[in-house]
């Protein structure tokens, strides 16, 4: 996919809910991380109940994805987002 400076936080979204992605971004401690990850439904964990109760996530540009390789939820800032690749 390249350079997020060539997708909107919308179009990452989008794909994310489509696709697994290789995501690679800087961590919030400078360390550079690439995460297997996705928002499609098919391949997220059933939801406890109290999970479903939780506030919504109103930050656009704050992403909760679920990390494929360690099968939990992890989070990651789009403006620190370096690339995403399709996986699957």
């Amino acid at each position: 996919m390249g350079k997020t400076t060539e997708m909107t936080n919308q179009e990452l979204r989008d794909l994310l809910h489509q696709h697994e992605l290789r995501v690679t971004f800087t961590k919030a401690n400078g360390e550079q991380r690439v995460m297997p990850c996705t928002l499609r439904a098919e391949l997220l964990p059933p939801a406890p109940v109290a999970e479903s109760r939780r506030k919504e996530n109103t930050d656009p540009n704050l992403f909760k994805v679920f990390c494929t390789d360690r099968r939990e939820w992890r989070s990651f800032r789009f403006e620190r987002v370096i690339s995403a690749e399709i996986v699957s």
